[in-house]
């Protein structure tokens, strides 16, 4: 979504929002340049937010100049948890990776049922499994035992015969 800052307050908004704020002026689809002065706003390019944590997030926080003289959205990093009465930042922040852990193990639990279902055929009473067959489906079972659980990365999968 296109943003635009205007030049006298500095705010940021949307262009529904100047549109909006200009009921009586008739807007074309696509602004040019002169609508743009006419407006008295610059356009804001979209920026590349910060890197953060697992327990940050990013904030549109107003737009900077580039060298170009261009505006670009700026960021702020901000913490997602402070101290309160009822709890601290590192007791929430457990919390809710804990909550995490939960989603990505129901998550890994179903790509397991998946998978094993995927070979149930080989564990027919008259077909002979082979070994390979029969690790594969064990080590499936025992994904829940990795040291990696839940957060399984690809290579921590087994891998089919």
């Amino acid at each position: 979504m296109a943003k635009y800052r205007n030049r006298t307050t500095g705010e940021i908004k949307s262009q529904g929002q100047v549109r909006k704020e200009n009921p009586n002026m008739s807007l074309p689809r696509v602004w040019t340049q002169a609508t743009l002065d006419a407006l008295n706003i610059d356009k804001v390019i979209a920026g590349d937010p910060p890197s953060i944590t697992a327990f940050q997030i990013a904030r549109s926080n107003g737009a900077t100049q580039n060298s170009d003289g261009e505006w670009v959205e700026a960021f702020e990093v901000v913490d997602m948890f402070a101290d309160d009465a009822d709890s601290t930042k590192a007791e929430k922040e457990a919390a809710y990776q804990a909550s995490l852990d939960g989603i990505t193990a129901t998550n890994n639990r179903y790509e397991r049922n998946k998978l094993l279902s995927e070979t149930d055929f080989h564990a027919l009473s008259d077909v002979t499994m082979s070994t390979e067959m029969t690790t594969y489906r064990q080590a499936l079972r025992d994904i829940t035992t990795h040291s990696n659980w839940p957060n399984l990365s690809d290579d921590d999968w087994p891998v089919k015969p």
